[in-house]
């Protein structure tokens, strides 16, 4: 099965774009953030209001280059859906490649595909944080959603 992915460029360097994936989901993602997500092994939630979830770990980063969470934990608490729980067990990878002029995002989430329940929602909600990290690292003011 082909899993969720997801290319973007942007118009920065691969040293902000790493920064912003380890140190500053707050500003683009969620700022429902919890925990840390600097260094690896370190474990961090999200939150998108009572009823969404996330708690990821911190496997693998690579500066400038990669990084990747493994997700532990998740409730998606929608009534459209049965199994509430899909993340759980999936990976998210961000693969950072600097261009001569931009930044290229490969954004790979592992176990998320079309046959999953929250596919249609999930991949929407990867389109809009994406574009606010790219709105983020562009402007410097992402869209983050809040409290």
């Amino acid at each position: 099965m082909d899993h969720y992915t997801q290319t973007i460029d942007i118009q920065t360097t691969a040293e902000k774009v790493y920064h912003a994936l380890t140190s500053e989901i707050p500003l683009w993602w969620t700022e429902m953030f919890e925990g840390s997500s600097e260094k690896a092994d370190d474990v961090f939630t999200i939150r998108f209001g009572e009823n969404i979830h996330k708690t990821m770990r911190v496997k693998e980063l690579i500066p400038s280059s990669k990084v990747i969470w493994s997700v532990e934990d998740s409730l998606i608490a929608l009534p459209e859906l049965k199994n509430q729980t899909e993340w759980i067990g999936t990976t998210i990878v961000w693969e950072i490649t600097q261009k001569e002029n931009s930044t290229e995002i490969k954004l790979i989430h592992i176990g998320l595909h079309n046959a999953v329940e929250c596919y249609d929602i999930c991949s929407g909600g990867w389109l809009q944080f994406t574009g606010s990290l790219k709105q983020f690292l562009e402007t410097g003011k992402g869209n983050p959603f809040r409290k």
